[in-house]
């Protein structure tokens, strides 16, 4: 009688497993960036909202909890360390487009506003604090054997 059970090798995943695997991370990866157009969106959306004339700032905190979740979102499906760029990229590229008046003088974040410029500053502090923290985190323990 042993006192250390024999330890079973599992079977190495087949062709069609990790064409599922890959498909599943590629999906992860394109609801990641949705999700970070979704967070600029929903961001720009509320940075005028105001309660007795006057700005309260739920922008800020919805794009700082948003960012959050959908950096958490992007690495835990696509299960690489770089997968916060993907929600972060189009995040950063609309608040860029929101910044620039167009040519017939629209600007939706306007220097002015300080709810605008708080998010802006909250959500890119945001997601460098989150690929800070899984850059240098431990690597992500895969499930699958």
């Amino acid at each position: 009688m042993t006192v250390v059970e024999e330890q079973v090798t599992p079977p190495t995943p087949g062709r069609s497993a990790r064409l599922l695997d890959v498909a599943l991370r590629v999906a992860g990866g394109l609801v990641s960036a949705v999700g970070g157009v979704l967070v600029a969106l929903l961001g720009l959306l509320l940075s005028t909202v105001r309660v007795g004339g006057h700005l309260i700032g739920v922008s800020v905190l919805v794009t700082i909890g948003a960012a959050i979740a959908v950096s958490w979102f992007a690495y835990a499906t696509v299960g690489r360390k770089w997968a916060v760029a993907l929600p972060a990229l189009p995040w950063f590229v609309l608040m860029a487009v929101a910044a620039v008046r167009t040519t017939e003088g629209d600007l939706l974040v306007a220097g002015d506003n300080w709810v605008g410029l708080g998010m802006i500053t909250a959500g890119a502090m945001t997601f460098a604090v989150m690929a800070f923290r899984q850059i240098l985190g431990p690597p992500q323990r895969r499930h699958d054997g």
